[in-house]
């Protein structure tokens, strides 16, 4: 257990040796009896879709096959939330690329810039709070003849101040779309909706694994994710359905793009690689989890962030 455990420190340690000249270090961790299971992990770390993780840890505890290696998601139906634009976006152009069927969810504000992402692709729009009490049961219904063989919980929303001064409005909406919309799908889904061998990717982030100022209410929330990914697992792996999570860095997005430009160089630099990720690289880690090359893994969260934290 110790020398195992000393490999993570080691993985770590090399991965920042060896960043700033693009190379990625991983480590996986493979149970006994679950030496299959290698093969679907080592064909996505050792790829160009694996670019911006690196100084990660994977455990694989169950025995699986991939299933094929070209388009692994041809005939499977996924639903994706927070789709219209950004890492969702993308996690649905990524997904259709390897073959599924996707339905990308989000909000009725957001309901001309998700037709216009869905239309590009030939897949079908939503619009629909995740809030909402009936989500879950108007999701079942939208895809009542084939269920869903993949979910992707990527809606998320950020409402910073300190914790003096943060109302219980801001609180209780990060709270209720990052965290609790999540659980509530997820009850609704399993009862029926699920397809067997189903796939459920969450997106936390490293906000919930080291924190950040000002954002008690979102580093509680993913932090939340990544507990609630971990318990599930055990017990979700009974009824022959997946789940993990990613935790995204710095990722250039819209929303990052506000950010003042010396903070946005900062985040940049600060990791391993000294460059920041685009959307494109949590895509490709989500529909690594998606897939049958992950089958070996459950419960777990990998951070697409080019070993983005102090120490870790």
């Amino acid at each position: 257990t110790a020398a195992q455990q000393g490999l993570t420190g080691f993985t770590r340690s090399l991965a920042k040796e060896l960043g700033r000249k693009g190379v990625a270090v991983q480590l996986l961790q493979v149970a006994p009896g679950a030496q299959d299971s290698l093969a679907g992990a080592l064909r996505f770390f050792l790829s160009n879709h694996a670019s911006f993780i690196t100084g990660q840890s994977l455990r694989l505890d169950l025995n699986s096959t991939a299933a094929t290696w070209e388009q692994p998601l041809k005939g499977k139906t996924a639903l994706v939330t927070g789709a219209a634009r950004g890492i969702g976006a993308s996690i649905v152009q990524t997904l259709a690329r390897e073959g599924a069927t996707v339905i990308g969810l989000d909000h009725p504000s957001q309901e001309a810039a998700l037709g216009e992402t869905m239309s590009a692709l030939g897949g079908q729009g939503l619009a629909l709070d995740v809030t909402a009490a009936d989500a879950g049961a108007r999701i079942a219904a939208a895809v009542k003849d084939t269920g869903l063989d993949i979910v992707v919980h990527n809606a998320g929303v950020t409402r910073d101040k300190t914790l003096a001064k943060m109302s219980a409005q801001h609180w209780d909406m990060v709270l209720g779309i990052n965290l609790q919309a999540i659980i509530r799908m997820n009850e609704t889904l399993m009862k029926g909706t699920l397809n067997k061998n189903a796939r459920i990717v969450c997106i936390a982030s490293i906000a919930g694994i080291a924190g950040n100022m000002g954002q008690t209410n979102y580093g509680a929330s993913k932090a939340g994710v990544i507990g609630y990914v971990a318990a599930m697992g055990k017990q979700l792996a009974k009824a022959g359905i997946g789940i993990n999570a990613i935790a995204p860095g710095f990722i250039e997005t819209q929303m990052t793009a506000a950010i003042p430009f010396g903070i946005r160089e900062a985040g940049r630099r600060m990791s391993s690689f000294g460059q920041s990720g685009y959307p494109i690289d949590v895509a490709e880690a989500v529909t690594f989890f998606a897939s049958s090359y992950s089958a070996g893994s459950q419960g777990q969260t990998i951070r697409v962030c080019g070993q983005n934290l102090v120490g870790a």
